[in-house]
């Protein structure tokens, strides 16, 4: 076996393995995707032609290890065979909102203006607005996505903090020791260092799983 390097890259190294993952995952074309890395930020440029590949590629490039943070300055240059009317693509967000299980029925609206998909509306859960946003991704004809729903929980628990801070230790983060949080009323604030991207959403998605957090202010730092 092959020990696996692992060590802080520079902007150059980093620069590679993003392209080199973006070239490596079959499920879209990034060919004309132009990559660039300032200390550890990675910008992407360029065209694609649906909206699912932009969402890929900026997430491909977030796996990479070593980045701080990703900046998709993509456009979606939809080819004639994906272009859909805004009725056709407000009845396929509707059908595919009906359709997905974590979603609370008659909660969230649906508008679209020349592609672009707004989410109207308020749910429970932090998870439901993401698997509203998630449904829409891969919808043929849309040029963007704007969520703009609300997380309205029930009461918080007095110990939300403890709640948290158990939940992080008990998912064994790596840094868990080094984040910190704070709770005012129901907006959660995480602070501190992760080792990569990966681990700073997980600890967000950990912190939007307590009862009762309306929202959650990321300042992490990544790879400090």
């Amino acid at each position: 076996m092959h020990p696996i390097e692992i060590g802080m890259k520079t902007d150059l190294q980093l620069r590679r393995d993003v392209m080199l993952e973006l070239k490596w995952d079959p499920s879209f074309d990034a060919a004309a995707i132009a990559v660039d890395v300032d200390q550890g930020t990675v910008t992407l440029e360029g065209p694609v032609d649906s909206f699912a590949d932009r969402t890929s590629i900026a997430h491909a490039a977030q796996r990479v290890a070593g980045v701080r943070g990703v900046t998709a300055n993509i456009s979606v240059a939809l080819p004639e065979s994906s272009k859909r009317s805004d009725t056709d693509i407000t009845r396929a967000a509707r059908n595919a909102l009906h359709w997905n299980s974590a979603v609370p029925p008659h909660r969230v609206a649906v508008t679209v203006e020349r592609g672009w998909i707004t989410l109207s509306g308020a749910v429970d859960w932090e998870f439901q607005r993401f698997a509203a946003e998630a449904a829409m991704h891969h919808l043929t004809g849309i040029t963007g996505v704007t969520v703009d729903i609300d997380v309205m929980p029930a009461a918080a628990p007095r110990d939300l903090q403890s709640t948290i801070e158990a939940a992080l230790r008990r998912q064994s983060h790596a840094a868990a020791a080094l984040i910190a949080v704070s709770i005012h009323d129901t907006e959660v604030t995480l602070s501190g260092s992760v080792h990569s991207c990966s681990e700073r959403d997980s600890a967000i998605t950990s912190a939007w799983r307590a009862a009762g957090v309306r929202s959650v202010v990321d300042r992490l730092l990544v790879g400090s």
